[in-house]
Formats: structure tokens, C-alpha cells, sequence
């Protein structure tokens, strides 16, 4: 093999190592979902991204962190579990939401038209955290909730933003509950955030 070719074989696994590096469907261990600062430890990306749609949107990285520890676990393919017929047989899933953030299928398409951003993704964390904070803002000037206000914008997130105007959730104790349990880890998450080490946003080929 010439030295060209291994410089070029060389650069092609760099390459790859690279990209497996970025990779952005990130699936932080359970061991870390209740520590911030060990989360962002384990993957910084779930801080980078969540800064970037903060700064974009307003909505704070422990709010972010909260709903998709609600939604989706941290597991980027999350889906909603299938019905069963008769108790055996697999059928239809309750719903269309997907992802990190359980996005719809309909809501979705919105985000992309509404932000041009139509390759993104629900299993990428960059897109995931960027639609959330793009749906809290739209729950801000729709329905005027305070983009600090984590136990309404999540009420609001999962009944929509008619659902909420018309406060269907008032027929849903256990959504309150709920809302209230997001409310409460998101304090729990701002709480360790100011004791964190937070990283850099220097990133490497314009990816973080």
C-alpha cells in the first residue's frame, strides 16, 4: 500500500471515528438521569444543545432536561407502548409521538416547516431540545405562560395549546400530578446546574 493510500485510509477512519463521535442519537445510562451535572459529565451534548435552544427560545436547560425525562427517558426511539386485543395480540400505539421530546407526527411537520429546519429530526438531540423550547415559546405567546413557568408549559405541552386554553387537564388529575412531578425535577435540575462544572461550546467541525 503507497503512503498515499494509508494517509488516506488513515483519514477515512479518523473520519469515521469522527462522526461516531457526533453521533447525535445519545441514550444517557439511567444511573445519570437524576444528577445534571453528571448527565451533561457523561454526554456534553445534552448541555450544548440544550444552551443553544435556551439562547434561541428562552426556555432553560433544566426545564428541557425535565420534559424529556418525562417524555421519553433520555431513549432517543421512544414510543408510546402498543394496545393489546384480547391481552395478546399487539395493535395500535396511542399515538404518533416519537423521540426524545415525543413529538407528533403532525407537530413535527410544523416545527420543521415553521423554523426551515425540515431534515431535522426527533431522534437527534440537537432537534429534539430545539423543539422543545420552539413549542414553549409558542405556548408563551398563545397562551401566555412564563417560559419559567415549568408545571403550566408542560400541561400546556401535552393537551396542546387549545387543550390547555380550554383546561381540559382540569379532567386529568393524574396529568396534573404529572405536571407537578416535571416542576419539581426541573428544580431539582436547576439546583445541581448551579453546582455544576459546565463545559465549553467549542465545538469540532461544527458539531458539538
Amino acid at each position: 500500500m503507497s503512503y498515499l493510500s494509508k494517509l488516506g485510509l488513515a483519514g477515512l477512519v479518523l473520519g469515521t471515528l469522527i462522526l461516531n463521535g457526533c453521533a447525535t442519537n445519545r441514550n444517557p445510562p439511567p444511573e445519570v438521569h437524576d444528577n445534571v451535572c453528571e448527565l451533561i459529565k457523561n454526554d456534553r451534548q445534552w448541555y450544548t444543545a440544550a444552551k443553544r435552544s435556551q439562547d434561541r427560545w428562552g426556555t432553560s436547560i433544566a426545564i428541557q432536561k425535565a420534559f424529556v425525562h418525562q417524555e421519553s427517558r433520555f431513549v432517543h426511539n421512544a414510543r408510546p407502548p402498543r394496545r393489546n386485543h384480547l391481552g395478546i395480540i399487539p395493535g395500535s400505539r396511542a399515538s404518533s409521538a416519537f423521540g426524545y421530546a415525543q413529538a407528533l407526527d403532525g407537530t413535527w411537520a410544523e416545527y420543521q416547516q415553521a423554523t426551515g429546519n425540515l431534515r431535522a429530526r426527533r431522534t437527534n438531540v440537537n432537534d429534539a431540545l430545539d423543539f422543545i423550547g420552539w413549542y414553549n415559546s409558542l405556548s408563551h405567546s398563545r397562551n401566555g405562560i412564563a417560559l419559567n413557568d415549568p408545571y403550566n408549559l408542560y400541561l400546556a405541552y401535552h393537551e396542546g395549546h387549545g387543550g390547555f386554553r380550554r383546561k381540559t387537564y382540569e379532567q386529568k388529575p393524574w396529568l396534573m400530578s404529572v405536571a407537578k412531578r416535571v416542576e419539581q425535577r426541573s428544580i431539582m435540575y436547576q439546583n445541581q446546574l448551579n453546582q455544576c462544572r459546565l463545559p465549553s461550546q467549542r465545538c469540532f467541525f461544527g458539531r458539538c
